[in-house]
């Protein structure tokens, strides 16, 4: 996040990623100066725009260097609170959040189902969680797996690097692979295709700073995990979570509540 602290992005287009991600998120359900947590702030992109909306924001994040931009990145909110800590050491009170959410953080932790066990434990009775895993194309054709499992062996080698040559390789990847295929995927849309099942079409609209943060966060990455729908909906269940609803994308996108018979 020191590289991309993301100040060339735009803020409609964050808006526009944002409002994707937290599109089923039952704002309307949460208490007036709602206390939540967000899970793996890192820059604090998702929680500048849920600070203005509650009471109170705990950022965590197991990395001081994140932490650090998320601060500079959040100075206009006195809302706001700061905790560099993982996932299993979350210093707040158990059954004491309003709502959490976590996004693209728990697939690069060793136990998964234990992080959202763990984030689950500081929800009150009834309180949201909002969570994204990366998917295991379970919802797409099977040449999708192929070339994931292709594109998985350069991310094995590539993350394993110094960032010195890292970070250089990310960026061509975001060049000649992500800025390609999404530019594709946005000319054969505006001639009327249909580009539900093309690599990359997320990114059609998104600005090349966004392929080259996400290029660096997929491929710089050494510990990547995916998971199926139903795989999903167990570990939430399995953690004490109910009321379960997935998302139309980002793939896969879900919330749901703390049983309230969980304590």
């Amino acid at each position: 996040w020191g590289k991309f602290n993301q100040s060339e992005v735009s803020p409609s287009e964050l808006q526009t990623i944002f409002d994707a991600y937290f599109a089923i998120f039952p704002w309307g359900e949460l208490p007036p100066a709602a206390t939540g947590f967000d899970l793996g702030c890192g820059s604090g992109r998702w929680a500048r725009f849920v600070a203005p909306r509650v009471g109170r924001l705990h950022c965590i994040d197991a990395s001081s260097a994140a932490l650090e931009v998320a601060r500079q990145n959040l100075a206009t909110y006195d809302n706001c609170d700061f905790h560099c800590a993982s996932v299993d050491l979350i210093p707040l009170p158990e059954s004491s959040a309003d709502f959490g959410y976590s996004l693209g953080v728990l697939h690069h932790v060793p136990d998964t189902q234990r992080g959202i066990a763990e984030c689950v434990r500081k929800l009150k009775p009834g309180a949201p969680f909002l969570v994204y895993l990366y998917y295991a194309f379970d919802n797409r054709p099977w040449w999708f797996r192929v070339l994931w499992r292709t594109s998985d062996l350069f991310r094995r080698l590539i993350s394993r690097l110094p960032f010195a040559l890292k970070s250089p390789l990310c960026d061509l990847l975001a060049l000649v692979v992500y800025w390609p295929l999404a530019r594709t995927s946005k000319i054969l849309q505006e001639l009327g295709m249909d580009i539900s099942h093309l690599p990359l079409a997320a990114y059609r609209d998104r600005a090349f700073y966004s392929m080259r943060t996400d290029a660096l966060d997929r491929f710089g990455t050494r510990l990547e995990k995916r998971f199926t729908r139903n795989q999903i909906q167990a570990m939430m269940e399995a953690a004490g979570l109910d009321g379960i609803t997935f998302g139309g994308g980002p793939y896969w996108c879900a919330v749901g509540y703390r049983s309230r018979s969980d304590i």
